[in-house]
């Protein structure tokens, strides 16, 4: 087996980490998030599962070695394990290292053992609070317990589970101790992340929302000793140990230290559009080569075109000077 050699960016970076947003829909409404009242894209307008693979496949034989399934909640689209199994060759092909998803957990209880005999092995798992009535007032429409129940499914499973937790000012910033003890008695990694100024909420605002991180690290240390790691997953977080629990703590910081010089990643949303970058507009039409051309070469040309156009960072910004939403699309649009 010969491995394909990445693409280059402009900037000299190897694209190696494709994520994939599924579906836009979820059967929550977080209020960071999306409205309540979301109007979400016409099946037509997707991607068919057959189609997914098939760009995935793709992107596998221009170096991508790991692929991560997102949303909306992934797990809820019809017929999701099929392409999940499918996506599974290759991994035994040795062409790609890490099958991986971001789920609010839902739907765990579900399909936790399938997506281990798919070749699953971590996820990351949505939870900004361990108290229920806060999680349904984030949430709008999720209930704690079934998340619970989700997870232990997982843990059965053995699948090793990292908890995604944003930090949202006046809402859980007061639960950071709670959740690093919690994740230590569970065995699970915890990353915290800051709000991302994507897409209308509703009657939400962002810039009320928003709580940079250098403050909650800081609050953090009051309680916890935090050891550097030299750890990477391939993503975003900066990792620490907490020398009390053993488990590593993460910090997404795309506001207060962007992450940018580092990226390898891209994203590709349900439609077969694909974004170089969660915070820039500039996106490449993958959908129209698929459906053309029964070759791929007009879609690997579309790719290498797309990744040429890669900038050097992201938009993000919060302040009262400026709009507190920097890119129009949602997050769950996009993908996480």
């Amino acid at each position: 087996m010969v491995r394909a050699q990445p693409v280059v960016d402009p900037f000299g970076r190897a694209i190696t980490y494709l994520r994939v947003s599924v579906t836009d829909r979820c059967d929550f409404r977080c209020v960071y998030c999306m409205s309540e009242n979301m109007t979400f894209l016409p099946k037509a307008e997707l991607l068919t599962l057959e189609e997914l693979d098939r760009v995935c496949g793709t992107f596998v034989a221009m170096g991508v070695r790991k692929l991560r399934l997102t949303g909306g909640e992934p797990l809820v689209r019809r017929d999701i394990m099929g392409l999940i199994r499918s996506l599974g060759r290759h991994l035994a092909s040795g062409m790609l290292d890490e099958l991986t998803l971001t789920t609010n957990g839902s739907q765990l209880a579900r399909f936790a053992e399938t997506l281990r005999e798919c070749g699953v092995r971590r996820i990351n798992l949505s939870l900004d609070t361990l108290d229920p009535e806060k999680f349904a007032a984030i949430t709008r429409w999720g209930r704690l317990a079934q998340v619970m129940e989700g997870l232990g499914a997982a843990k059965a499973a053995g699948l090793a589970v990292k908890i995604n937790m944003v930090a949202l000012k006046g809402v859980n910033d007061g639960e950071f101790d709670r959740m690093i003890a919690w994740c230590g008695d569970e065995g699970l990694d915890l990353t915290i992340i800051e709000v991302m100024p994507m897409g209308d909420i509703g009657n939400e605002t962002r810039l009320d929302q928003y709580l940079p991180l250098s403050l909650v690290r800081a609050g953090i240390q009051r309680n916890w000793t935090l050891d550097e790691t030299d750890y990477r997953t391939g993503g975003p977080a900066r990792y620490v140990v907490v020398r009390e629990t053993g488990r590593r703590l993460g910090f997404i910081t795309p506001l207060t230290h962007n992450f940018c010089e580092s990226c390898n990643r891209v994203r590709l949303t349900c439609t077969g559009t694909l974004y170089m970058c969660l915070g820039q507009n500039d996106a490449a039409d993958l959908r129209s080569p698929v459906r053309q051309s029964p070759t791929d070469a007009p879609l690997e040309a579309a790719i290498h075109a797309a990744i040429a156009r890669k900038p050097k960072g992201h938009d993000f910004i919060i302040d009262r000077r400026r709009p507190a939403i920097s890119v129009p699309r949602h997050m769950s649009v996009t993908g996480g």
